[in-house]
């Protein structure tokens, strides 16, 4: 991971390294089927040719669409995930599909893609206004947006005895959105086609106003 002052002079902030997409924990596990369902849900009312993810990580969604048959490249503001997700496309045979961007510095209509993803990004920015006019400026026909669900997120750590501290709170997520806040939140720049709650997530599919 990149050092702090890097990361803010992109925007965002880092924090939890913990991997919800490998996880053994039965309960967690159950959790993530659950937002992976909704996600490949969402993905096939769009019916997507190509994908473009904003906030890649290590390229768990974008990998998973490729294994499909579905053609995916994206972009994240740390060097060394995007490093991780190139090398697991690697080997898987896709060869490398990602680069080091911040999403604030997209120019209008840079990004061309049936489909455009942002999940589990939102929360981690400074400026999610921003970030959600420059998405809303890319030339893409439909838009997939995921944030954790306040309170319940926190609640469900603190169940779990994680981040007490913290009352609850992930290291690195500054923005906190209820389901309600977060339709306000993308309804001001897209029409929102429909809206999904895999515990503990909300899912919004948009196109772009």
């Amino acid at each position: 991971m990149p050092a702090a002052a890097d990361l803010q002079d992109y925007g965002n902030v880092g924090g939890n390294s913990y991997d919800k997409y490998g996880s053994r924990n039965p309960i967690a596990r159950l959790l993530m089927n659950g937002f992976l369902d909704a996600f490949d849900a969402s993905v096939a009312r769009a019916a997507p040719g190509h994908v473009f993810e904003i906030g890649c990580g290590e390229g768990h969604l974008s990998l998973r669409l490729l294994g499909r048959g579905i053609d995916a490249s994206g972009m994240d503001v740390e060097a060394e995930v995007v490093a991780e997700a190139n090398a697991a496309s690697r080997a898987a045979g896709h060869g490398e599909r990602f680069a080091v961007r911040s999403v604030y510095d997209l120019a209008p209509g840079e990004i061309a893609a049936d489909l455009i993803l942002c999940c589990e990004v939102l929360e981690h920015l400074p400026d999610p206004d921003r970030a959600l006019q420059a998405i809303a400026a890319q030339d893409a026909g439909w838009f997939l947006f995921s944030v954790p669900r306040e309170p319940l997120w926190r609640a469900l750590n603190m169940a779990r005895g994680k981040y007490l501290r913290r009352l609850g709170n992930t290291p690195g997520h500054i923005q906190h959105w209820s389901r309600r806040g977060f339709r306000e939140m993308i309804g001001r720049r897209f029409d929102i086609v429909e809206m999904r709650s895999p515990l503990p997530w909300s899912m919004a599919l948009c196109r772009r106003r």
